[in-house]
C-alpha cells in the first residue's frame, strides 16, 4: 500500500474520517482512509508500516474482529481504537488482545498525534522483532541435525570437551560443528549466539536450555 509511516483512518462516518484527516494530515503525517475494515483488508499488505486508527462499532465487520483477522496475518501494525460509545469489557478486550491504545471521541489533535507516533515507534519495534525471527528461522533450517545438537549445549555453556563426552564425539568434531554454527548464524560471539537462539524461542526447534 506504502512504504511511508501511514495512519490508517476506518470510520464508517464520513465526517469523522474527513476530521481524522485533516488533524493527522496538519501534522505532515501521511494518511490513508477506509470506510469499512472490508475496504482496508481489500488493501492491507504485511509489508505496510504506520498504524491503524479504528472505529469499534462498524457496519458488517467491527473493529474487534479486524483486530482478530490481522492478528492471524502476523500483522506488525498497532491498533489505536477510537469509539465514540466504547464499554469497559470491549475496552479490556481489545487491550488484551494487544491494542496499543483505546482513545474515546471526540478527540484532541495533540492526543491523537501522539498516539500516532507512539504506535509508529512500536511498528519499528515490531517490524525489527519481526525480521530478527526471520533471520532465525532461516540459521535453524541450514543447520543439520547434529549442528542443532552441538549448539544446544553450546548455548548452555559447556566446553567443547564436555560437548564431546555428551555426544561420544572427538573434541576435534565439537570444534568443526562449533565454526559451522558460527559461521551459518552470522553472529560475531557466543553471547550473540545465545541471544538469537533466546529471542527466536528454543522450544520451537527443540533446543531447550534445560
Amino acid at each position: 500500500m506504502t512504504d511511508a509511516y501511514t495512519a490508517f483512518i476506518i470510520d464508517d462516518d464520513a465526517a469523522v474520517r474527513h476530521s481524522l484527516m485533516l488533524m493527522i494530515e496538519q501534522e505532515g503525517i501521511p494518511v490513508r482512509v477506509f470506510d469499512s475494515a472490508e475496504a482496508f483488508l481489500d488493501e492491507y499488505s504485511l509489508h505496510d508500516k504506520g498504524c491503524i486508527i479504528v472505529d469499534i462499532h462498524m457496519p458488517g465487520m467491527d473493529g474487534l474482529r479486524l483486530q482478530e483477522i490481522l492478528q492471524n496475518r502476523q500483522c506488525t501494525l498497532p491498533i489505536i481504537f477510537l469509539t465514540g460509545f466504547g464499554t469497559i469489557p470491549q475496552s479490556v478486550k481489545a487491550m488484551k488482545a494487544g491494542a496499543l491504545d483505546f482513545l474515546t471521541k471526540p478527540i484532541a489533535r495533540t492526543e491523537l498525534v501522539a498516539g500516532i507516533r507512539s504506535a509508529f515507534s512500536e511498528c519499528e519495534k515490531q517490524m525489527r522483532a519481526s525480521k530478527h525471527n526471520r533471520k532465525a528461522k532461516s540459521f535453524f533450517l541450514k543447520l543439520t541435525e547434529r549442528e542443532k545438537e552441538v549448539m544446544a549445549l553450546v548455548v548452555q555453556g559447556l566446553a567443547n570437551k564436555e560437548i564431546a563426552a555428551l555426544l561420544s564425539i572427538s573434541h576435534r568434531t565439537v570444534e568443526i560443528h562449533r565454526k559451522n554454527i558460527m559461521r551459518k548464524s552470522g553472529v560475531a560471539n557466543l553471547l550473540e549466539l545465545v541471544q538469537l537462539v533466546n529471542d527466536s524461542g528454543a522450544d520451537e526447534y527443540n533446543l531447550s536450555n534445560g
